[in-house]
């Protein structure tokens, strides 16, 4: 499937980013979201659209970060972190804000990103909504995303094992819908997740390559 057009949005709003590693990993991450979505859509049996517009959504469900390059990339030290985890919460709407005027992108494509940090559990943001008034489409993407965060490294932790992660995950799964989560789990010990796999490593790849060039300095 092709997202060029998706890229290429995010390759616009990312030039506002203090440093290429930020884009490249804000691609990295909504590469791995988006495969895996699509993986546990069809697990789910769902329809070719369906698969089509969660592959979309997973690319760009942070988009309304780019939005927040500042505050969250930047490296303000006059921002406490409270205050910039407020800033955080505002991506999903803002998110709305940047597709609509695209004006190439369905409403469920919306949906699924404005809600994709809502908690099956009703603990979620920014509208803590609960059980199946969450949009299925944003139910696959909150766990395809928390597992993509957990196994890619952070400014202040390291990348967990995939194994360590689901079992994070497992500790928190009154979060997920358990019919999409049991999907989730066969994707990732199942074949198919070889590829997925393989763009977790080559961001990790990378990462040390980066490491390693500031080393040598």
């Amino acid at each position: 499937m092709n997202l060029e057009r998706e890229r290429q949005l995010i390759g616009r709003m990312g030039q506002r980013l203090p440093e290429a590693r930020d884009l490249r990993d804000f691609y990295a991450h909504g590469e791995v979201v988006s495969r895996l979505a699509v993986l546990v859509a069809q697990e789910l049996g769902m329809s070719e659209e369906f698969c089509r517009e969660i592959e979309i959504a997973g690319m760009l469900h942070d988009i309304g970060k780019l939005e927040l390059s500042d505050v969250i990339y930047g490296n303000s030290r006059d921002i406490l972190a409270v205050e910039r985890s407020k800033y955080v919460r505002m991506h999903p709407a803002l998110g709305i804000d940047v597709l609509r005027k695209e004006g190439v992108y369905s409403e469920e494509v919306i949906s699924f990103i404005a809600n994709h940090h809502e908690n099956f559990d009703g603990t979620g943001y920014p509208y803590h909504l609960e059980g199946e008034d969450i949009p299925y489409g944003a139910r696959i993407l909150r766990v395809c995303d928390v597992f993509a965060a957990l196994v890619s490294n952070r400014r202040y932790r390291a990348a967990f094992s995939v194994d360590t992660a689901i079992e994070m995950m497992i500790d928190d799964v009154r979060e997920y819908d358990m019919k999409v989560f049991l999907a989730f789990l066969k994707v990732v010990y199942s074949e198919e997740f070889g590829e997925v796999r393989k763009l977790i490593e080559r961001a990790l790849q990378q990462d040390a390559e980066d490491a390693a060039k500031e080393t040598a300095k």
